[in-house]
């Protein structure tokens, strides 16, 4: 089984489920779903070790022992092959995820713990790559981090969420880019990109890929384990059509379960896809 690198953001995800979004100056009361780990690094760094790959998994944490010793426990048992998590003087990153009735979401994270991550601590998780290695990264480190790393890594995964000013100057560095179509049509990169339209499947150079039908029950984190997926079959090596074959029929999988982390698709869930059963 081939390795990825994961370097990304690793922080707790704070759930409630909605009626609307709140409008301006509107006070909303939800129904909280339990706290539970979170980020797209962690999501997807997470997904690949399940998929089976050999993980290498970088994330800053904060200087708050309870909310950073609570992730670390959760990680300790995802069977990572090297897990690196330096502690940063800021607070952890969180994200409050709000969950509308047909299942769609919206998401808003801090980041000052991933964006404070700094080239010098990202780089032992770089190691010696071969072009058989996939490194895969988002949009929460800063810029220059991410520029960094892309440029370090002969086989690369670029996945801009959030998009941040200046991203589009980063996705010819990377070998591949995954992205939703605001993201896609921020950074133009419609046409180069995988481009994942939700219900609607994905494209790819000019190739649309359908999506398995499912009952959404919640979409959260279904983006992280399309990208996990994606990049553990990668390397692998499976070709990209058969990659997002397989990422698709995952992503399904966690658009049937409420929340992100719990949704995500098991071990054995993933090695049926692998395994075509």
């Amino acid at each position: 089984m081939g390795r990825v690198v994961v370097i990304g953001n690793a922080g707790l995800d704070l759930g409630l489920a909605v009626p609307h979004l709140p409008r301006p100056g509107e006070t909303l009361v939800g129904t909280p779903s339990p706290r539970a780990p979170g980020g797209k690094g962690l999501n997807q760094a997470v997904v690949a070790a399940r998929y089976g790959a050999r993980v290498t998994f970088c994330a800053p944490l904060g200087n708050d022992d309870s909310e950073a010793q609570e992730i670390e426990r959760h990680l300790a048992h995802e069977g990572f092959a090297q897990l690196i998590l330096p502690r940063l003087p800021y607070p952890t990153d969180f994200s409050l995820l709000m969950v509308l009735p047909n299942g769609e979401n919206a998401i808003v994270s801090t980041s000052a713990c991933s964006l404070a991550l700094k080239v010098e601590q990202a780089r032992p998780a770089l190691g010696d790559l071969t072009t058989d290695e996939v490194v895969l990264v988002q949009g929460n480190l800063s810029l220059e981090t991410t520029s960094a790393i892309l440029a370090a890594a002969p086989r690369s995964i670029f996945n801009p969420a959030p998009v941040w000013p200046g991203a589009e100057k980063l996705v010819g560095q990377a070998s591949l880019v995954i992205a939703n179509e605001v993201e896609a049509e921020a950074l133009g990169t419609a046409e180069a990109a995988i481009v994942t339209l939700g219900a609607g499947g994905c494209r790819w150079r000019g190739r649309a890929f359908p999506a398995e039908r499912v009952a959404a029950v919640d979409t959260t984190g279904c983006g992280d384990t399309f990208c996990g997926v994606v990049a553990a079959a990668l390397a692998e090596g499976a070709s990209v059509e058969a990659a997002i074959g397989m990422a698709q029929k995952a992503a399904a999988l966690t658009a049937t379960r409420p929340g992100a982390f719990a949704a995500l698709p098991s071990r054995d869930e993933l090695k049926s896809i692998r395994l075509g059963a």
